[in-house]
């Protein structure tokens, strides 16, 4: 039906919580909304597109004729994580979520990891990636131990200044970890975090590296690579899906880059899937509790609207969706488990649709499949009502 498909995955921004929030401490968590009465926002372009009309937002008008598709996801998976959500959108749905370790690992594990890498370590808590390196990186500088900590992810981050642990052995250790996190300790993702820098001046660099959970066999990315459907990944895509499935990746830094990169993206990739996360909604105003920071990426992806759909041909479709919500208005840092919001845009296709609240993420897997000539094992597809 489609000859491109561009699907953009906004990273953590959810649109109300989920019936059993509560059970994961989020009740009342709401990302969009909240935002929304906590500060003026001006999404015109999100909103013509018929984001408002998914449920009622503060300031913003639902459209009486909205340009695109319009939903909302529910997780069918437990859990509220990047890997998660983005396993859930190509057809993966767990039986229990990946662990999480908010007072840090095990000391039995960190014995095991110390003993293999021949390093003690330094760290082992939740914390934000720039403020551990600021509290610890010059301890780190000075005793050679590597810095571990994790997040409000399923994650094992290891910190090392490129000049005192070099490249080569951060990976290797990072593999290491990988080794070891097995059964009740196997994490989404182990991170390698190097960073450079004198101490009150350390900058983390753009050599991260991320060793995931290889996703089991079949899902959306593996069939479109048996039918040879070319996927071009923006953003952390490459590292959530191990490359399976992928043909071009670009990895990004910010979600000014991943938007300028998903234009080039299309100058190059006529046909097929270009897959895109913009992160910083997430990374640096979710997790902070930055509301106004928040306010204004959003702002930003929606003045970056305009020049995608003005890039887009008849045949091209455009989904925009998030993977779970990270609330920067209530009191927690963490993720939040609520609906994320569905909208579906081509110039050829229907506009005004609702598309309802979709029982899980992988509706939108199962269209990509359908669209291409393939099928995946759970999900229902909306391409005919496009």
């Amino acid at each position: 039906m489609f000859k491109r498909i561009i699907w953009i995955v906004l990273d953590s921004v959810g649109i109300g919580e989920m019936p059993d929030a509560a059970a994961y401490g989020d009740a009342g968590s709401d990302t969009l909304g909240n935002i929304a009465r906590a500060r003026a926002l001006r999404l015109p372009n999100f909103s013509r597109l018929g984001l408002a009309n998914i449920r009622p937002l503060t300031g913003l008008p639902a459209e009486a004729a909205p340009m695109g598709a319009f939903g909302k996801c529910a997780l069918a998976s437990p859990g509220k994580d990047t890997t998660t959500g983005h396993w859930e959108m190509v057809g993966i749905h767990l039986e229990k979520p990946f662990p999480l370790f908010p007072n840090g690992f095990p000391r039995e594990v960190l014995s095991v990891f110390e003993d293999r890498i021949g390093r003690s370590t330094i760290g082992n808590k939740a914390a934000s990636g720039t403020e551990i390196i600021e509290e610890l990186g010059e301890e780190h500088v000075r005793t050679g131990s590597p810095i571990v900590y994790t997040s409000a992810d399923s994650v094992f981050q290891i910190a090392a200044h490129e000049d005192v642990i070099p490249l080569w052995e951060l990976y290797k250790i990072c593999e290491t970890a990988r080794e070891i996190l097995r059964g009740p300790y196997e994490v989404g993702r182990v991170i390698a975090r190097p960073f450079t820098g004198e101490p009150g001046a350390f900058t983390r660099t753009s050599n991260r590296h991320d060793y995931a959970v290889p996703p089991p066999a079949g899902m959306l990315l593996d069939q479109l690579a048996s039918r040879k459907v070319a996927v071009h990944s923006v953003g952390k895509i490459f590292d959530v899906f191990l490359g399976r499935g992928v043909s071009v990746y670009d990895r990004t830094k910010t979600n000014a880059e991943g938007m300028q990169v998903t234009l080039e993206a299309m100058d190059v990739t006529p046909a097929g899937l270009i897959f895109v996360n913009l992160v910083d909604f997430d990374m640096l105003y979710g997790h902070r509790n930055d509301v106004e920071g928040y306010a204004r990426a959003l702002e930003e992806a929606d003045a970056w609207v305009p020049s995608l759909l003005a890039a887009m041909r008849p045949d091209d479709l455009v989904i925009f969706c998030a993977d779970h919500g990270c609330d920067p208005t209530t009191a927690s840092t963490d993720h939040s488990r609520e609906y994320t919001p569905l909208l579906a845009y081509s110039p050829s296709g229907k506009g005004g649709v609702n598309l309802g609240t979709r029982a899980t993420l992988s509706d939108i897997g199962q269209t990509v499949a359908e669209n291409f000539g393939t099928v995946i094992t759970k999900g229902t597809s909306f391409l005919r009502e496009l």
